[in-house]
């Protein structure tokens, strides 16, 4: 009965394993992201001056410098970098 068990599971991974081989295998073949990739397009990121810490633009604190927007990871950074501007 154990060996049974132990069977119908790894026969269960098996398949799930084989199966996303294939899912993978066609999505590769089409150009698309496969069912199963769980894949995320990704986010340009912007670089602290500072301390050269790559932040996502939406989450970083920003400040408008001349005509260009600048991001930074901490108050800190953007603290010091007021200061050697300005």
């Amino acid at each position: 009965m154990f060996r049974l068990a132990l069977f119908v599971i790894l026969s269960i991974v098996v398949a799930r394993a084989f199966w996303r081989l294939v899912d993978g295998v066609i999505a590769g073949l089409s150009g698309q992201p496969s069912a199963t990739s769980g894949e995320i397009r990704g986010v340009q990121m912007a670089r602290d001056p500072v301390c050269g810490t790559y932040v996502v633009p939406e989450r970083a604190i920003a400040m408008n410098d001349g005509r260009q927007q600048v991001f930074f990871c901490s108050t800190g950074c953007r603290d010091k970098y007021r200061a050697k501007a300005g």
